[in-house]
């Protein structure tokens, strides 16, 4: 006999409760533990949800959890894409495909920080920057601080001086939010509302032009090395839909030698005052503030 779909789900929900590690979750665990993995209580505590909920969830006794609900299980239970997906199948909800947690793997920032003479930043869909290399946190140095690249593009008094192409950075900018920014998202009504203190932006977004780009060139004015153009490629991230790897790079010539001088300037001045420079992000593994 064929398993209902509100069985599935419940033992599914208990399948990967029991696979999470407390110490992983953030939850202490120096009392002897009778289950494997979370306790109902704790997964409840983690999404945000009461316990009782929970139980019916995994009882059969509650079959028609949101999109909302599901997403916060997926955190709380450490789902990877896929197991996400199929946990919002077993629902019976439609998965939202531009979810994604603003975490970046710890395999991504280990390679993000092994490209030394590359910049390199994680994004997520409204443009804020998840994740930097040392080296791209030394090429976005001018800005205070360099957490969305929309903000930084508009509300910040650094921008205009050191994209060499303002307005074709702003266009751009403002495509791509459209672009890959699902429109009801809360969190794109936020940044449209704090971005449209500055009147060009009112202007460009008015346009609705929407572009996505997967590469091209930007040309900087960066204040320890002065004029570099760096040529750049996106690419998505497979394991967290809706975020994106930004890997810029130089030809050879005087663009390299500005950019390996502008690295060599940053691990300097780091040397020389180890108090003063913030950790690179990729070292921590701790996501950027958001403006």
């Amino acid at each position: 006999m064929t398993p209902t779909l509100e069985p599935m789900l419940g033992e599914f929900l208990k399948a990967h409760r029991a696979r999470v590690n407390p110490e992983d979750a953030g939850l202490p665990s120096h009392t002897q533990r009778k289950v494997k993995g979370l306790r109902r209580e704790e997964v409840a505590v983690l999404a945000g949800v009461s316990a009782d909920y929970y139980a019916r969830l995994e009882q059969g006794r509650e079959t028609r959890p949101s999109a909302q609900v599901l997403d916060a299980l997926s955190r709380a239970l450490r789902l990877d894409t896929d197991a996400r997906a199929h946990l919002h199948r077993l629902a019976g909800v439609v998965a939202d495909e531009g979810y994604a947690p603003d975490v970046v793997s710890p395999e991504l920032l280990r390679l993000m920080s092994g490209l030394h003479d590359m910049p390199a930043m994680v994004m997520n869909s409204v443009l804020d920057v998840l994740a930097s290399n040392a080296l791209a946190d030394a090429l976005y140095e001018p800005f205070s601080p360099a957490d969305n690249a929309a903000r930084m593009t508009f509300l910040d008094p650094a921008a205009q001086g050191f994209y060499a192409r303002w307005h074709w950075v702003a266009q751009s900018t403002v495509a791509h939010l459209r672009q890959t920014a699902h429109p009801n998202s809360a969190r794109l009504q936020q940044i449209v509302a704090a971005l449209s203190e500055n009147p060009v932006f009112r202007e460009l977004w008015a346009q609705h032009e929407v572009r996505g780009k997967t590469q091209d060139a930007k040309e900087f004015v960066h204040p320890a090395v002065g004029p570099i153009k760096l040529s750049y490629h996106s690419f998505d991230v497979r394991e967290a839909p809706g975020q994106f790897l930004v890997v810029y790079q130089a030809e050879p010539g005087p663009n390299a030698d500005a950019l390996k001088l502008l690295a060599t300037s940053r691990a300097t001045r780091a040397a020389a005052s180890p108090g003063t420079t913030p950790v690179p992000l990729w070292l921590t593994g701790t996501a950027k503030s958001r403006p």
